[in-house]
């Protein structure tokens, strides 16, 4: 069991998502960064997929009441354990009673937390995740708060090779260049606003949650005759909708259909360098075919696959 001293900005339960219900209207919700999800659950001895408290910039404080070993990826947060600083993206065991301060993100925009074994909350739509605006899934359907207790499931204090059990993240330097496939609707927008949109920077607006990100920046123009609407048709993770005139691209908690022309879809790679992305920040857009995408994603799987493979060897084959 883990107590909750102080919540955080933002800490909820999310896994990979409710998949295989939007067509009931129910949204997929899930982590915003994957790679961070996988990357933290495997340092801790879980399967990639297991729920873990997904820290929005400022992180919370816990007390385990348990022992158990956790590991904390993705943005660079400021982590100790009773006081003693941590690494990001190395797995620790916290003895009973030992108190993790998460800190606040020096950057990008969040983290994830996992505990080996996983918490113990029930499966809604088969997925732990929390879906905010419905009130369900995670722990009782919303961010955790002081004086929570978080039920854990058979943990492990100690795993196998505990001083190697850390990676690196690819945070993202600079100004991020996303890469997007183009369309489905792209030819509702003119080649002048095909150019503007891959060729501008574009700014994080205030207005960037867990359903999308709205930014600001030169206005995308449409092809002569389409007012901006269709037919609503379904919205993926990373769906670039142009519903005034700018980007606004959905995010996990996005709805399940909508009715604005989508120019681009951002590839799945990069959704979580948007993810490690905060108001105010910039980015561009570049475009790259479906099969590019596909070798891309196909690569960074490897890459996780080889860090999984890594970590169960025993450790004297290291």
């Amino acid at each position: 069991m883990i107590t909750v001293l102080q919540p955080g900005l933002l800490t909820t339960l999310q896994d990979e998502g409710r998949l295989g219900y939007q067509k009931y209207g129910v949204p997929v919700a899930g982590a915003m960064d994957s790679l961070a999800l996988h990357t933290a659950n495997l340092l801790a001895g879980n399967d990639m997929g297991e729920a873990c408290l997904e820290i929005t910039g400022l992180g919370p404080t816990l007390r385990f009441e348990t022992p158990v070993a956790f590991a904390l990826s993705g943005g660079e947060f400021t982590p100790t354990l009773d006081g003693k600083p941590l690494e990001m993206n190395r797995a620790y065991s916290a003895p009973r009673g030992s108190v993790l301060q998460v800190g606040a993100c020096k950057r990008g925009f969040r983290c994830y937390l996992a505990v080996n074994g996983g918490f113990d909350v029930p499966l809604v739509m088969n997925s732990r995740s929390t879906y905010l605006k419905g009130a369900f899934g995670g722990f009782e359907g919303r961010a955790i708060q002081k004086g929570d207790t978080l039920p854990l499931r058979e943990p492990q204090f100690w795993l196998n090779a505990m001083d190697k059990r850390s990676t690196s993240y690819p945070l993202p330097e600079g100004v991020p260049v996303i890469h997007v496939i183009m369309g489905p609707q792209d030819d509702c927008f003119s080649p002048r606003g095909k150019r503007t949109f891959l060729g501008k920077e574009y700014t994080l607006g205030q207005s960037c949650d867990r359903m999308g990100y709205r930014l600001e920046g030169p206005a995308i123009e449409r092809s002569e005759g389409f007012d901006g609407n269709i037919l609503s048709d379904g919205v993926a993770m990373g769906s670039v909708q142009v519903p005034d005139g700018t980007p606004l691209i959905m995010m996990a908690d996005r709805q399940t259909t909508g009715g604005y022309g989508k120019i681009a879809t951002v590839a799945s790679f990069d959704l979580p360098v948007l993810a490690q992305c905060r108001p105010g920040d910039k980015i561009t857009f570049t475009a790259v075919t479906v099969e590019e995408a596909h070798q891309e994603m196909a690569r960074r799987r490897r890459a996780l696959f080889a860090l999984r493979d890594a970590l169960e060897m025993p450790p004297g084959l290291w």
